[in-house]
């Protein structure tokens, strides 16, 4: 059977959350999910077949902190599929590329092209097949690592992770700041009119 879990968690209608775990026992991560596209929204004109098995590409950067080894493992186990699974196809036709960028994951899916893109007729021998992406796209931001299945001890905590709830309360904060800037502005203008007069031009009352 299978003991991979994927859920989607959603909160205020506008946070996209992502939890992978290994059922029973974990361990688990939860990611928040940020600049998701869809395959309809990006109308990519790559392709694969239902059921095709994908091959899985990590970037070299998952190789150099334990934490990424361990998130690199549980998204092989979650993504990969083994040959001869159920209602899956023997062979490959699509690429799922995991990279490391400003400490996020970026995912990308691609079609293994097989034909010439201009022609549409078979390549030589000699040619190397192209990548098309398919979508979708979206970027994983990693929270925490735990030991079990949607919680335990925390292996991994992200220290760069800012909750969306503080990113939110902060552009609060900073527009009531300006907005009480610009209150003050007007009275400190409005004062000094009041203490600085101009002076009456004693030509305003010759035509009168």
């Amino acid at each position: 059977g299978c003991n991979n879990v994927f859920y989607f968690e959603t909160r205020k209608h506008t946070d996209l959350y992502l939890w992978i775990s290994r059922a029973p026992s974990g361990p688990s991560v939860k990611f928040q999910v940020q600049n998701l596209h869809t395959m309809d929204e990006l109308k990519m004109t790559g392709n694969c077949l239902k059921g095709s098995r994908p091959i899985l590409s990590f970037d070299a950067n998952f190789e150099t902190e334990p934490h990424l080894q361990l998130l690199k493992e549980i998204l092989t186990q979650t993504f990969g599929v083994p040959k001869g699974a159920r209602k899956s196809k023997p062979f490959f036709d699509h690429v799922f590329t995991f990279s490391i960028v400003d400490g996020r994951i970026w995912f990308r899916n691609y079609q293994i092209a097989e034909k010439d893109a201009e022609t549409g007729g078979d390549l030589n021998k000699n040619d190397k097949p192209t990548l098309i992406e398919i979508g979708p796209r979206f970027v994983l931001n990693t929270i925490r690592i735990f030991e079990g299945s949607f919680g335990g001890p925390t292996l991994y905590e992200n220290p760069n992770f800012v909750s969306p709830n503080v990113i939110r309360a902060n552009l609060r904060k900073s527009r009531a700041v300006k907005h009480v800037d610009r209150i003050n502005s007007v009275k400190e203008k409005e004062l000094r009119t009041a203490e600085n007069p101009l002076p009456t031009d004693p030509l305003n009352d010759v035509f009168n």
